[in-house]
């Protein structure tokens, strides 16, 4: 039997056998397709980022509210889409060797629909990279990782880009799985903020354009500060599976 993930947060157990002991209930069908995206080209302006408090109030310890809110409500699911790859690595990291996008530390608390933060909870981030492409062949920006326990995660990564797909133009997200040990997968995609500024796009326009897109998942961001962002956003997930 697989062991659980360790009391300092660590990754001793593959995302397959985590998984295998939670629900298979899901809170957001996967859709059962391939292919490639491709990325965009041009320019435009942007307008410039307010200023955020998030990442200081974290670093220095003082409390920071909920992003969202915690209300007894699950973060809204979304699709898995079609580039979703089974058994990724364990890391905190996604930046790999080729990935020059512009650099992005998210960090975030998962909670429970009770407002109590989640130790061991498994969150997988999966995304394209500054082009607009996700890498099929490797894992380049995949990874997972559990939360300590105080249901915090950190992750090191580069804010994505747009890319036209099946749906259209797609806003810059990250794709997301959250489980709690035994319970039900939240599958979500995270968003920016219309002021955000990277790889001369207009996040505003390409935010209004998306037709997927839902705005209660957007990141709470502060930056950027010399090309870096950073980024907090808490997940609150079911941790038993509902009653048939």
């Amino acid at each position: 039997m697989p062991q659980g993930p360790p009391a300092d947060g660590g990754t001793s157990r593959s995302r397959r056998s985590f998984l295998r002991t939670g629900s298979t209930s899901v809170t957001a069908a996967a859709l059962l397709t391939t292919g490639a995206v491709v990325s965009l080209s041009g320019t435009s302006a942007t307008a410039a980022a307010p200023v955020s408090t998030v990442a200081a109030d974290r670093r220095a310890g003082r409390p920071v509210a909920l992003t969202p809110a915690c209300d007894g409500h699950e973060t809204p699911a979304a699709m898995e889409g079609p580039l979703f790859k089974p058994e990724s690595p364990p890391r905190t990291d996604l930046r790999t060797p080729g990935v020059r996008g512009v650099p992005l530390d998210l960090t975030g608390v998962v909670y429970d629909t009770g407002c109590v933060p989640v130790p061991g909870a498994l969150v997988e981030f999966w995304q394209c990279d500054q082009n607009g492409d996700y890498d099929v062949s490797g894992f380049s920006l995949r990874g997972h990782q559990y939360t300590t326990t105080r249901g915090a995660f950190t992750l090191r990564t580069i804010v994505p880009r747009d890319y036209a797909g099946r749906w259209g133009v797609r806003a810059p997200h990250i794709h997301t799985q959250v489980q709690a040990p035994g319970g039900p997968v939240l599958i979500t995609q995270l968003y920016f903020p219309d002021h955000t500024q990277a790889y001369g796009r207009d996040f505003a326009a390409l935010n209004a354009g998306d037709r997927l897109i839902n705005r209660a998942c957007t990141i709470a961001l502060a930056g950027p500060d010399g090309g870096r962002y950073a980024g907090a956003f808490d997940f609150v997930i079911a941790t038993t599976a509902p009653t048939p």
